[in-house]
């Protein structure tokens, strides 16, 4: 049985999009998506001194039809003004000498200028960080069909899936009918019950990058993760 998961990609994503890729056998980028203004595709947020920081990729002006794919970075510093607040926040965190070298390198070594590829990037980084070694694909190697529900069926079956895992946000538009007519069994991520750990600061926010997690816990992250248990 192959399980597969379509979204878009983010910008260092938090710990939920991780589980979602290592509960996956193909975890496919779907960047063929329409860009969405002030979303999690160029952005994400840290903890401070300050509390909660958004560090945002600038991306050029889009209009209502850019794909996620096509969307390119428009300041060539983003990474080292991004790779000083992180390193600024995290310095005294447990485990931030041991894992900041592979990602100081990505960061201070970075010329990328198209914004997909950059999240794939540090994407693939953390899965080798975490041990995730599930395949990570882009949309565009298939034939997209139009419908929302039609496009992502389409896929799972260009890839020779069973079991299509979804995000909870999609429960409101998917057709669930379609699904059972082309034998593909759904499933929803459940993002709720994550256990705390511990943070450089209080309150406790479970809505941050992964980077929190791994400089804060080492190797210890994946016990405060859904898909390692």
């Amino acid at each position: 049985m192959k399980r597969i998961a379509i979204l878009q990609s983010n910008y260092i994503p938090w710990k939920g999009y991780f589980d979602m890729i290592n509960m996956v056998d193909e975890f496919v980028l779907f960047d063929t998506a329409q860009y969405t203004k002030n979303d999690w595709r160029n952005r994400n947020k840290i903890y401070t001194k300050q509390g909660l920081i958004w560090l945002t990729i600038p991306v050029r002006q889009v209009n209502l039809e850019k794909k996620i794919s096509e969307t390119e970075i428009t300041d060539e510093k983003w990474a080292l003004k991004h790779w000083r607040a992180i390193s600024q926040s995290y310095s005294k965190a447990s485990f931030f000498k041991e894992y900041s070298p592979v990602f100081e390198e990505f960061y201070l070594d970075c010329t990328e200028t198209n914004l997909s590829q950059a999240n794939h990037s540090i994407i693939e980084i953390i899965n080798k960080v975490l041990g995730i070694k599930t395949k990570v694909t882009w949309s565009r190697d298939y034939e997209l069909v139009d419908g929302q529900t039609e496009k992502l069926l389409g896929i799972c079956e260009q890839a020779g899936a069973d079991i299509y895992l979804s995000g909870p946000a999609a429960k409101g538009y998917f057709d669930m009918s379609l699904a059972d007519q082309k034998g593909i069994q759904v499933e929803w991520m459940d993002y709720s019950g994550y256990p705390e750990y511990q943070q450089l600061h209080e309150p406790f926010e479970h809505g941050v990058t992964i980077l929190d997690l791994i400089f804060n816990e080492g190797p210890n992250a994946k016990k405060f993760m859904k898909s390692f248990k």
